[in-house]
């Protein structure tokens, strides 16, 4: 009998899996150990955590989605039974963010920030978008061929568009930079992540005060005013709601505008079909959300109860991963997955999660990404990379995928 049969033994673990995560050969494709998931049609195994201990991976489309929408899994990050993947300190293990939060809770924060995401409020803010990228663009042509798209666009778009939104000061924005860098970097030690962590939230707890003293009209002294409205006061909950967007609002859609290039100039196929046709942009931004899934691992929950998906029982306490990843690349929900096809129907990815968690910022990273590749490949038609892909400094940190330098030319 096989494991999607049953549901009353105790699990055991699947020997023939190594410890968890895995790695990406390459940004552009998932784990092989995936692959094989999918061809045995086991989209729920117990696997070994590197880290010790053991949890649930979820990895097709439709169980993921209802891992993330089934308000039966937790987000509590301090239950014991949370399955964290890599070494995290105590200091980590906390609820105080939307992250970390369920139910009203989680809720009551998650309307302090909602309204300044809403469909409206992000189509205003293209003009100011379109500004940013431009400016980058400007300054690449005025420098010259060649350079590091990393430090001329990458960084610097989404740095400026979420600082602006949150209100700090431009000489205090490669401080943030710094710190969210050294935070996130899986590859780091445990003690310069926790360095990060507290400088930033230093910083922000600074701007904090700053905006309940005099408020702006930003969107940072919007939350503050509206959380004293709410009673909603803990600075600390409130620093880490700061911590969350300012990060969320940075390093994906950093990582995503380098990889996004990169993805698009290995497939000049699809390039020149966005290229003569503008309006494909959107749907292109979709594409390279969902193939390249760079928060693959962001979505961690724990069983508030037994709960069966896949046909697997997943008791009370038990750690369960969601692959948000292998969801997109599930042939299932997305025929030939593998393949980058610009014009894809079809259901929606993963990419930011699902359900009531669904990342309140995705909409932003949408609009930047259309700018981005809606200006970078009609004001440079003829980019090109210098190095070979192979020789590119990629960035594994597990959680989020990047590249640390993308010199190209024109």
């Amino acid at each position: 009998m096989t494991q999607t049969e049953t549901t009353t033994t105790e699990p055991a673990a699947d020997s023939g899996l190594p410890a968890f995560p895995w790695r990406r050969a390459c940004p552009y494709a998932p784990p092989e150990q995936y692959d094989r998931l999918v061809s045995e049609r086991r989209p729920v195994v117990r696997v070994e955590l590197a880290v010790g201990g053991w949890a649930w991976l979820v990895t097709g489309y439709e169980e993921v989605r209802q891992v993330l929408s089934d308000q039966r899994f937790s987000i509590d990050r301090a239950h014991p039974g949370f399955p964290y993947i890599i070494p995290t300190p105590k200091e980590f293990r906390t609820n105080a963010s939307l992250l970390g939060m369920d139910g009203e809770r989680h809720s009551s924060y998650r309307r302090l920030v909602a309204a300044e995401f809403t469909t409206r409020r992000i189509r205003a803010m293209r003009e100011e978008v379109q500004r940013v990228v431009d400016g980058c663009i400007d300054r690449m042509l005025a420098e010259g061929s060649p350079a590091d798209l990393v430090p001329a666009l990458s960084l610097p778009v989404p740095t400026a568009v979420i600082t602006e939104l949150l209100g700090v000061p431009s000489e205090e924005h490669e401080f943030f930079h710094a710190q969210t860098r050294l935070m996130l970097n899986g590859g780091s030690s445990a003690e310069d992540r926790m360095r990060g962590l507290r400088n930033l939230e230093e910083f922000l707890g600074r701007q904090i005060d700053r905006k309940e003293k005099e408020p702006g009209e930003d969107l940072l002294s919007r939350v503050v005013v509206r959380a004293r409205q709410a009673g909603l006061t803990d600075r600390g909950e409130l620093v880490s709601l700061a911590r969350l967007l300012m990060v969320a609002g940075h390093e994906t859609s950093a990582n995503m505008i380098s990889l996004g290039t990169l993805t698009l100039l290995r497939h000049p196929d699809q390039l020149e079909m966005l290229k003569q046709d503008p309006s494909l942009v959107p749907g292109a931004v979709e594409e390279l959300l969902r193939v390249l899934s760079l928060a693959d691992l962001s979505s961690n929950r724990v069983a508030a109860t037994d709960v069966e998906i896949g046909g697997v029982l997943i008791r009370e306490g038990e750690g369960v991963i969601a692959a948000g990843l292998s969801a997109n690349h599930d042939p299932r929900a997305f025929p030939d997955p593998t393949k980058l096809d610009i014009r894809r129907a079809g259901p929606r990815n993963v990419a930011f999660g699902y359900g009531p968690h669904l990342c309140v910022g995705a909409d932003l990273t949408r609009l930047e990404l259309e700018v981005v590749f809606g200006t970078l490949f009609r004001r440079i038609p003829d980019l090109r990379l210098v190095k070979p892909m192979e020789e590119l400094a990629y960035k594994d940190r597990t959680i989020i995928y990047g590249v640390h330098e993308m010199p190209v030319a024109w």
